[in-house]
C-alpha cells in the first residue's frame, strides 16, 4: 500500500501537473496568435444598422377636442357715463347700492343760452338788445346694467361733459376665460359657439354658450382706456389674456355657483371625423391644411410626398388626400426633435401647443 502511494506521488501527480500547464500554454498561444475573426474587427467601426420605424396608414376616428386651462373672473364693470354738458344736480344712489338697468342714478342740470332779443322803441326809435335767462333742462343718467354701483365719482354741483365716466356698475355675473395658442386655433376649423367647463374642486361640468374668441387689433388700445373724471381701469376686463393675445371666454350660467380666481378646464369640441385615414402627427411635417410625409418605397428608400390634412387631435391627423390605406410611411419626420411625453411641468406637449402642469 505504501509503495502505491509513493508511485502516485513520484509519477502520476507530476505528469498531471505537466498536462495542466501544457493546456494553459496552448490556450495562451491561441489567444495571442490565432484570435477569432469577429474579435479582430476594429471596435471603432459600427456593426449595427439603424432602421427608421415605419407605420401604416390606417382608418380611424379623430375627436378634435381642444382643452385649455382657464380662470373664473367676475365680468367687467359697466361704466356710468355723463350724457350732457352741465353740472350734477340731484343724486339718487350711493356707491355700494344695488341698481337695476334703467334706474336713475343722478341728473345733470343743463343751461342753454338763448338768443338775444332785440326791441325797438316806437317813439324814439332806439334799439334795445335784451339777453334772456338761459333755458334750464335736466338730463337723466341711468344705470347701464343690473348690479352693484361699485363706484360713483360725482358730487352735487360738479361740472361734467358728455362721455365722462362717473361711476361703475359691477354685474353679478361671471365668466371663464383662457388663452388660445396659434397652434390650437388651427385645430378649430369652424367657429365654436359653446364649450364644456369643469371647475377645479367645483360643481359637475356644465355647458356654457355664447363662446367668444377674440384677438385685440393692432393699435386698439393706443388711445388708452381711461376717461375724464373716470375711475382708473374702469371698464377693463378681469379675464385672462395669453401671450398670443387670443382669448377664449364664456359666460357662466347664473345657477352655477363660482368665485373669482377658481381654476377651470375649458374643452372646446372642434368636430369629429369617423372612418378616415389617420397618421401620427410625428410623421407629418406641417400640421394644418397641407403637409409632407416620407413615403416608404419597395427598395427600402423613402421619398417626400405632399398630403392634404384635415382634423388634428394633437396625436393623430386626418389625411384627406395623398395617401392610401396600407401605405407605409416613416413614423418620425427626419431630423425632428423626439416628441415630448408632456411629463415635466412647463414643458410643451408634442403636437398640442399646450403646457404641462
Amino acid at each position: 500500500m505504501g509503495e502505491s502511494v509513493n508511485v502516485m506521488r513520484k509519477w502520476v501527480f507530476p505528469i498531471l501537473r505537466l498536462l495542466v500547464i501544457a493546456a494553459i500554454a496552448v490556450a495562451l498561444v491561441k489567444l495571442a496568435f490565432f484570435a477569432d475573426t469577429a474579435e479582430a474587427l476594429d471596435p471603432a467601426q459600427p456593426t449595427g444598422q439603424i432602421v427608421e420605424p415605419q407605420v401604416p396608414v390606417a382608418l380611424g376616428t379623430i375627436t378634435n377636442d381642444v382643452t385649455l386651462p382657464g380662470t373664473v373672473a367676475a365680468d367687467a364693470a359697466v361704466p356710468v357715463k355723463a350724457v350732457a354738458i352741465g353740472t350734477v344736480d340731484e343724486i339718487f344712489f350711493t356707491a355700494g347700492q344695488t341698481v337695476t338697468a334703467g334706474d336713475k342714478i343722478y341728473d345733470i342740470k343743463v343751461e342753454t343760452v338763448r338768443d338775444p332779443v332785440e326791441t325797438t322803441d316806437a317813439a324814439t326809435g332806439l334799439v334795445t338788445i335784451n339777453q334772456p335767462k338761459p333755458a334750464i333742462t335736466y338730463e337723466k343718467v341711468f344705470a347701464p346694467a343690473d348690479g352693484v354701483l361699485s363706484a360713483l365719482t360725482v358730487i352735487h354741483g360738479q361740472a361734467v361733459a358728455i362721455g365722462d365716466i362717473t361711476g361703475q356698475v359691477a354685474p353679478p355675473t361671471y365668466s371663464v376665460s383662457g388663452s388660445l395658442s396659434p397652434e390650437q386655433q388651427y385645430r378649430l376649423v369652424t367657429q365654436p359657439t359653446e364649450a364644456s367647463i369643469a371647475i377645479t374642486n367645483g360643481p359637475a361640468p356644465f355647458t356654457c354658450t355664447g363662446l367668444r374668441i377674440s384677438t385685440p387689433l393692432a393699435g386698439a388700445d393706443a388711445g388708452g382706456t381711461g376717461g375724464t373724471g373716470g375711475t382708473p381701469g374702469a371698464g377693463t376686463s378681469t379675464g385672462t389674456t395669453g401671450a398670443s393675445g387670443t382669448t377664449v371666454s364664456c359666460a357662466i350660467p347664473a345657477e352655477v355657483t363660482v368665485f373669482p380666481g377658481l381654476a377651470a378646464q375649458i374643452t372646446i369640441a372642434g368636430g369629429k371625423a369617423e372612418n378616415v385615414l389617420v397618421v401620427p402627427t410625428t410623421a407629418v411635417k406641417g400640421s394644418a391644411e397641407t403637409g409632407v410625409v416620407w413615403f416608404a418605397l419597395p427598395d427600402g428608400s423613402t421619398e417626400e410626398r405632399p398630403v392634404t390634412l384635415g382634423m388634428n387631435d394633437g396625436t393623430s391627423v386626418e389625411v384627406v388626400s395623398g395617401l392610401a390605406e396600407g401605405d407605409l410611411i416613416n413614423q418620425f419626420v427626419p431630423g425632428a426633435v423626439a416628441p415630448s411625453d408632456c411629463s415635466n411641468p412647463g414643458e410643451i406637449c408634442a403636437g398640442t401647443g399646450m403646457t404641462a402642469h
